[in-house]
């Protein structure tokens, strides 16, 4: 009696996990194709820096504090859409920089397709072997806190006329490891039953596509400038 329900407790279990992990890359899919719309829209509006620049902070704004207190609730997707939406619209400014440059359409094309890469060749990655990378969460942590310590280095010795091209490629070469490191890291939680939020999991998987992207567009941009 006792295995009877063991293997109907577990078959439950499995069935949370599918329904998890389908509806984050459902929600996934949705919030990414928002967030284009809105960059599209930023684009041809022409929005400056400073407009992006206060849009993504409204948007962590909404991660921070409010997306936590309302991720059990449909609450919750109003708050994700709104997040993504910001960070499209903030990515405006940023894309309209770079078709500016040489062959700067070929640039952005080319981070979309080696982020599209990363983060499915990664998720199939998980999925398949179903190996278990809870053991990258210190090593997340830790790079988080080195790579906004060294971004704030980089921003604050630029007020006083210093520049450090190869310590701020060194950064985006760095988030591209992190956000890597950061998708097996959530797919892993997905399929093992330690995220059983598709909202918290969307956001995150969101975020790491959203920096994978912006960075690669960095680190193509000065091989293109030299």
């Amino acid at each position: 009696m006792q295995n009877v329900t063991s293997i109907q407790s577990q078959t439950l279990s499995q069935t949370d996990v599918s329904k998890v992990l389908r509806n984050t890359y459902m929600l996934l899919g949705l919030t990414l194709a928002f967030s284009a719309l809105t960059a599209g829209i930023s684009m041809a509006a022409g929005l400056s820096h400073t407009i992006g620049l206060v849009m993504s902070l409204v948007a962590l704004g909404l991660v921070w504090f409010v997306l936590p207190k309302t991720a059990n609730s449909s609450t919750g997707l109003l708050v994700v859409f709104a997040f993504t939406g910001l960070i499209g619209g903030s990515l405006g400014p940023i894309l309209n920089h770079y078709l500016k440059m040489a062959h700067g359409g070929t640039i952005i094309m080319q981070a979309l397709g080696g982020t599209a890469a990363v983060f499915v060749g990664l998720s199939a990655y998980v999925l398949t072997t179903r190996k278990n990378f809870q053991f990258l969460g210190g090593f997340i942590a830790a790079g988080f806190m080195l790579i906004i310590a060294a971004s704030l280095f980089v921003v604050i010795a630029s007020l006083f006329g210093y520049q450090f091209s190869a310590t701020s490629l060194a950064i985006s070469a760095g988030v591209v490891l992190l956000m890597s490191a950061l998708i097996l890291y959530q797919t892993s939680e997905i399929i093992h039953g330690g995220e059983t939020n598709y909202i918290l999991a969307t956001t995150t998987l969101f975020m790491s596509i959203i920096n994978l992207f912006t960075s690669l567009l960095h680190l193509l941009g000065a091989t293109n400038d030299e």
